[in-house]
């Protein structure tokens, strides 16, 4: 049986592996289709693209945003986006980038005041994105000996509350659902579990739908037999189609396998045919 992955990020986000690089680790897995859906930037699909055109694999070009619904972080990803729409990600997230700048500019002056010596410009050579995030900051704090691990920054200095991080402005959810449609891609709802609980997917997929989602992952790396079931359940009583991946980051999450996820991951290259416009 043949199988894909939709989500999965490179060093144009927060990821540690070039778009080229992607395709030859996919090509490694045997894997029929992948999806490069970086954070809020479509500036490593022209290399992704050109990577997969004499591949076995075929590439799916995509974008992960971060989005708000009611005061909730929310990952809305768009697959299939036309080249001559790439730009037009761009411009939709102009405002993000400048947010995400500022909570930077934030939380580094923040780490300092509270002693610890860490730069905008170490964080920044981390990552050929537009702007770098936490999970650059954790590495710095990381190799700088203020943490044992990268999971342990998260869970403690990086934690929202801790007095150092604010999460900036982000994208509306059902409006980056419109604008994800309006250029002819297919907007899928990511890992729903992770962000919302049952009572609150009742509440807001209705929204979503009429919006214009398309599907919602039913398999992710962090989902259980439950979940995956519940997802499933879901995505059948909102008509919503099925997609998957392993939300892969190489080096950054190196727990978590391309295709694969934590080792018992597998999403049917049907799931990609069913999306492909």
């Amino acid at each position: 049986m043949k199988y894909c992955d939709l989500h999965c990020h490179s060093c144009y986000s927060d990821g540690t592996l070039t778009p080229a690089e992607l395709i030859r680790l996919a090509e490694k897995k045997g894997l029929g289709a992948l999806a490069l859906t970086d954070h809020n930037t479509a500036n490593g699909l022209p290399e992704f693209m050109a990577a997969g055109r004499d591949s076995t694999v075929i590439p799916v070009p995509g974008c992960e945003f971060t989005t708000d619904h009611n005061g909730r972080e929310l990952h809305i990803v768009g697959l299939f986006f036309e080249e001559r729409y790439w730009p037009e990600i761009e411009d939709y997230v102009e405002l993000a980038h400048i947010a995400k700048h500022n909570a930077n500019l934030r939380l580094m002056a923040a780490l300092q005041q509270g002693g610890y010596d860490v730069h905008y410009e170490e964080a920044a050579a981390l990552t050929d994105a537009v702007e770098f995030n936490r999970a650059h900051v954790a590495r710095l704090l990381f190799a700088k000996g203020y943490v044992s691990s990268v999971t342990e920054a998260f869970q403690t200095i990086l934690k929202e509350g801790a007095g150092y991080y604010t999460p900036p402005r982000r994208l509306p959810s059902i409006g980056t659902i419109r604008f994800i449609k309006q250029y002819g891609a297919v907007a899928v709802f990511a890992h729903p579990f992770l962000n919302m609980n049952e009572e609150e997917l009742l509440d807001f997929l209705p929204r979503a739908k009429e919006a214009g989602l398309d599907a919602m992952e039913t398999r992710y790396t962090e989902y259980n037999a439950e979940t995956t079931r519940k997802a499933e359940e879901l995505a059948a009583r909102f008509g919503l189609k099925q997609s998957g991946g392993s939300d892969f980051h190489g080096a950054a999450k190196p727990l978590i396998d391309l295709g694969t996820g934590w080792g018992g991951l597998k999403v049917p290259f049907s799931f990609y045919e069913d999306l492909k416009p």
